[in-house]
């Protein structure tokens, strides 16, 4: 991306500055805990920490079907790993709001609504540390968020047997991210064209496609699905089926790498396209969701 030769990693002077001209564009308190908090009456909503920044005191939160019984198995759906991404927070909670109840006969189902709520507030992929949560579901991770996302989902003591995590691809990712990213590590970053649609994340060492297959065949009745670009892939990714890549997801660090989870799934709305609002979007996490728990219900 940039020509620049010999340019240094960011040191604290750098993040500091960085961090300096984030500010509070939303209210997580609002837009997010008041709805958590609107569960209380029907689902077991527990507050499993919180990350104290210098802007803001944030409660993080758990959401919990109540007929949690051991001979069941458990569903763990998480958002807002990456802060910014709006519809994978507003979409986790309107699953919880619209359809959990629905399935809570066959599963016991574990929500993290929002796992970054200083990203949701300042509209920011990092945490305000520079770190990047989704890149640190690690066991030495150095983010706090992730840390106490690992640590509630543990606490569970159960197994769990899918996880679907959801994100969004938006454009911000090639204007900002990226920059961003290569000054603070000095190491040039790739670009690639966003996709005009959405798509899917899968384990590439655990594929799991007929899984992947059936979320987007949902999704699909709701919103348009990504194209591969004229190289056959998805933001550099060789596409296996329509809509679905694979990542190394524990190598990496992803959420959806740390569970053990026999069905793994990252979505990404694509939020920018002219062909959608910001409820189609919303409506996508949800349709991803019901449709993975649907394949899920005849699989033994």
């Amino acid at each position: 991306m940039s020509n620049q030769k010999n340019i240094e990693p960011w040191g604290a002077e750098e993040k500091l500055q960085w961090l300096s001209k984030q500010t509070i564009k939303r209210s997580y308190h609002e837009q997010v805990e008041r709805k958590i908090k609107a569960l209380e009456d029907d689902f077991d909503v527990r507050q499993y920490g919180v990350l104290h920044y210098s802007i803001n005191e944030y409660p993080l939160y758990m959401v919990r079907s109540l007929q949690w019984q051991e001979s069941k198995r458990t569903i763990l759906i998480t958002g807002g790993v990456h802060g910014y991404e709006t519809s994978g927070v507003q979409g986790a909670l309107l699953f919880i709001r619209e359809k959990l109840l629905e399935y809570t006969s066959q599963f016991n189902i574990l929500v993290l609504p929002c796992i970054s709520p200083w990203g949701y507030e300042t509209i920011n992929r990092w945490n305000p540390n520079t770190v990047d949560p989704n890149r640190s579901f690690l066991k030495n991770t150095v983010s706090e968020e992730a840390r106490l996302a690992m640590k509630a989902v543990l606490s569970m003591d159960a197994t769990i047997f899918a996880h679907f995590d959801l994100h969004e691809t938006t454009d911000t990712d090639n204007t900002e991210f990226r920059p961003a990213l290569e000054a603070r590590d000095a190491v040039e970053q790739e670009v690639w064209n966003i996709p005009d649609g959405f798509y899917l994340v899968g384990d590439s060492e655990n594929p799991q496609e007929s899984f992947q297959k059936a979320i987007i065949q949902s999704v699909e009745k709701v919103t348009h699905i990504a194209p591969v670009d004229e190289f056959g892939e998805i933001v550099g990714k060789p596409c296996t089926q329509q809509g679905i890549i694979y990542y190394n997801v524990e190598k990496l660090g992803l959420c959806t790498g740390f569970t053990g989870a026999r069905f793994t799934t990252t979505t990404e709305v694509y939020p920018d396209s002219t062909k959608v609002d910001e409820k189609n979007c919303i409506d996508a996490q949800v349709a991803a969701v019901t449709g993975g728990l649907d394949f899920l219900m005849n699989t033994d």
